[in-house]
């Protein structure tokens, strides 16, 4: 370990290798040419299937501008994975609703990141994790004070 590298850095480093290894159990299967901002999105969708969600959820789910998100959800359309299907409420609003495909990577991607977290957190205590997620989302809130 190399107590001289900025937090930033290991956390970019970390962010890596994560990313690294679910692009690699993506690569075959259902989630073959998904990207990881359609199965996160994806899977934002089907945890809130108790209510509808539209494309500025999206947005601010994921702090992306309007544009950036009209074209993922454009080609998550074309490709199967979602349909916009309009709303008795308000004639102007189309709420996103998934695709059996995008059901099946749903399932897929959850299994991918049990996998993971399996791996990443092996030899870790649970008290430990706890003072991470802590420190984490500690983090996490400080650099959202600044934007």
């Amino acid at each position: 370990m190399d107590d001289r590298l900025p937090i930033a850095i290991l956390i970019k480093i970390l962010s890596n290798y994560i990313k690294r290894n679910l692009d690699s159990a993506a690569a075959q299967g259902p989630l073959k040419n998904i990207t990881g901002t359609q199965i996160q999105i994806i899977g934002y969708i089907y945890h809130e299937a108790k209510s509808d969600v539209f494309q500025k959820d999206i947005e601010t789910k994921y702090s992306i501008r309007r544009s950036t998100a009209t074209g993922i959800l454009q080609l998550m359309e074309k490709n199967g994975l979602i349909t916009r299907e309009p709303v008795d409420y308000d004639a102007r609003l189309k709420k996103i609703v998934l695709t059996e495909k995008a059901h099946t990577i749903s399932k897929q991607a959850k299994l991918n990141v049990f996998e993971l977290e399996k791996r990443l957190t092996k030899g870790i205590s649970t008290e430990e994790l706890a003072v991470f997620r802590s420190i984490i989302w500690k983090m996490k809130v400080n650099l959202e004070e600044q934007v």
